[in-house]
């Protein structure tokens, strides 16, 4: 069972048990009040209460937080959270007069890799627990020196919890460049098996023309002299070994002429395994079948820009589904993308997209991209299914 659940959920699930530990103390306190530590200016009912509110609160916002944890980028509202959250933490241990605020923040550092950068969450950590002080003093009744000591221990173990999170994360970063890598491989592959077949093809189909056609078509003409040479039955039968030489060579010519017709590359059959288990992102491939290119060039060019796409959306765009459909239109191909991210108000190009922009206008393409706030990003890829077809597509890119 675990073995189906990866880094991010096994992370969620120990920290709502160390949660949920965590309020054994709380029913016990419940049964036997007089195991809680009274503070000044406040009744034992509303001490609990209070108690009971920094718990539930911190198990409700842990739960939250922790929803596609390492699935999105984090945000504002991820940060505010984790202040709440560690607030949170300090507040059941204060209320409770124990130590239970150091257990709760280990949970806590168990999520700072996931949601900031490495130094801030080791500031983050390193606050959290120093704010501990205090609670020790005050509720705990510990002396300074044996509250900083304990706060001090209690942050070793929160560095632990931090370091394994740091790993789990870079485990599973690991895991998803390894992914990527391997549907690039899968889609190389097949663009260039086809390539391989559209080269053979064209390699037999050269030489039936150079070897074959030339052996016919100088058998045709010796026929046709041997037959005003010869007279009789020997003639007839010259004429009509000159028809089927005709003949084959007609159908040697047929034969070559289909072998360069089928050498164009069918790009659906590489660009579908780009979308095949791509995390965080529901990828819906809307690609006309065949979608026929004549020159591997080409096919390489919307692969890779295919490629970028998918990378866009993933890591820059915060969004949950990607379209993509391609079509041949007009001896073009067309490919439009859209997503469902946060979009842009300015549209900032980066090197991806200058990237794609360039490698379709060596090609005589041409890209178009359209964002607004809170409405994604849209592209229109536009490229020429062979050089020759460049001028019919001017219309279309226009």
């Amino acid at each position: 069972m675990l073995a189906r659940l990866n880094h991010t959920r096994l992370l969620r699930y120990a920290g709502l048990f160390t949660w949920a530990t965590v309020g054994l103390w709380l029913i016990n306190v419940w049964i036997d009040p007089s195991l809680l530590e009274p503070q000044p200016g406040g009744s034992p009912i509303l001490q609990v209460l209070r108690w009971l509110a920094a718990y539930l609160a911190f198990g409700a916002v842990y739960w939250w937080i922790t929803h596609q944890l390492g699935q999105r980028r984090p945000g504002v509202v991820d940060h505010l959270l984790l202040l709440v959250l560690t607030a949170c933490a300090i507040g059941v241990g204060y209320f409770s007069g124990t130590g239970l605020s150091s257990i709760l923040l280990m949970v806590v550092a168990g999520l700072l890799p996931w949601l900031m950068p490495v130094r801030y969450g080791l500031l983050w950590l390193i606050c959290g627990n120093v704010a501990t002080i205090p609670v020790f003093v005050g509720a705990v009744d510990f002396p300074p020196m044996l509250a900083v000591l304990q706060s001090l221990a209690y942050m070793g173990f929160s560095s632990l919890v931090f370091v394994t999170a740091l790993v789990a994360r870079q485990q599973a970063e690991a895991r998803e460049e390894q992914r990527r890598l391997n549907a690039e491989l899968r889609a190389t592959r097949a663009l260039l098996g086809e390539s391989v077949r559209v080269n053979e093809r064209t390699r037999i189909s050269r030489e039936l023309h150079d070897l074959l056609g030339h052996h016919l078509t100088a058998l045709s003409l010796n026929l046709e002299v041997a037959g005003h040479l010869s007279e009789g039955r020997v003639k007839e039968h010259v004429q009509q070994a000159h028809t089927l030489a005709r003949l084959l060579l007609t159908d040697v010519r047929e034969a070559v002429s289909q072998l360069r017709e089928g050498g164009a590359i069918d790009l659906s059959a590489a660009l579908l395994p780009l979308a095949e288990n791509v995390p965080a992102l529901d990828i819906h491939m809307d690609i006309e079948a065949p979608l026929m290119l004549d020159e591997p060039e080409r096919a390489h060019v919307l692969l890779r820009c295919t490629q970028e796409i998918i990378t866009n959306a993933v890591r820059h765009a915060g969004a949950r589904n990607l379209w993509i459909n391609a079509r041949r239109q007009n001896d073009c191909i067309t490919m439009h993308a859209r997503d469902d991210g946060h979009g842009a108000a300015n549209l900032v190009t980066g090197n991806g997209l200058r990237g794609m922009r360039e490698r379709l206008a060596q090609h005589g393409g041409d890209l178009k991209i359209e964002t607004r706030p809170q409405a994604g990003f849209s592209l229109q890829l536009t490229l020429p299914a062979s050089a020759a077809a460049a001028a019919a597509c001017e219309g279309v890119i226009a």
